[in-house]
């Protein structure tokens, strides 16, 4: 089994806590992995990207040519659109529908969407309105997370063991919000 995973989005999105997650998970599993990860200015609003290489192989690289990606994970459109060159034929992209506008010249998202969606295996997601029903908007992207987690080939108990420890030293509540996103997602992706 060998999954390749680009996670993309905007500095404060939640990036890296997805690609820990997932890294956590897959290393309690005892699988392989690498990671990359590209911050550029991400405390300004600025892209943010990790490759995810997951294998009960060893990995040799932890960059994902093109065109190989099994799966886009993106908590905002335009950067899933960005990132569409990396998929695999037949990969999936999970994307947030909400954009996180920080150009002036930020294209429609209309627009965006509709060439997210000549993907065949696409999965829009409005997160934030999920997050936010879930008791905290930050939680949008273990939204996106929970989503796209059919597609990994991690088993569920693992993903939401490793979502325990990545949120438990900021509390109970914190990490019941973070569950019920990532549970409110996973639901999204098994009706499609």
């Amino acid at each position: 089994m060998k999954k390749d995973i680009i996670i993309a989005g905007v500095g404060g999105q939640g990036i890296l806590s997805i690609a820990a997650t997932i890294g956590l998970a897959a290393v309690e599993k005892n699988m392989f992995l690498k990671q990359s990860e590209v911050h550029g200015m991400s405390q300004r609003g600025g892209d943010v990207v990790s490759h995810l290489r997951i294998s009960d192989k060893p990995i040799h690289s932890d960059l994902i040519p093109y065109g190989t990606s099994d799966l886009i994970i993106s908590v905002e459109p335009m950067e899933a659109l960005r990132h569409l060159p990396w998929l695999a034929p037949g990969g999936w992209i999970v994307t947030n529908s909400n954009p996180y506008v920080n150009i002036s010249d930020y294209p429609p998202v209309d627009e965006i969407i509709k060439n997210i969606k000549k993907v065949k295996n696409s999965i829009i997601v409005d997160a934030d309105s999920i997050a936010a029903d879930c008791g905290s908007i930050k939680a949008a992207n273990m939204v996106i997370l929970g989503a796209a987690s059919p597609f990994m080939g991690i088993p569920l108990e693992n993903l939401e063991d490793a979502l325990k420890k990545m949120f438990s030293k900021k509390g109970e509540q914190i990490v019941e919000i973070n569950l019920k996103a990532f549970r409110s997602g996973r639901k999204i992706a098994e009706v499609q």
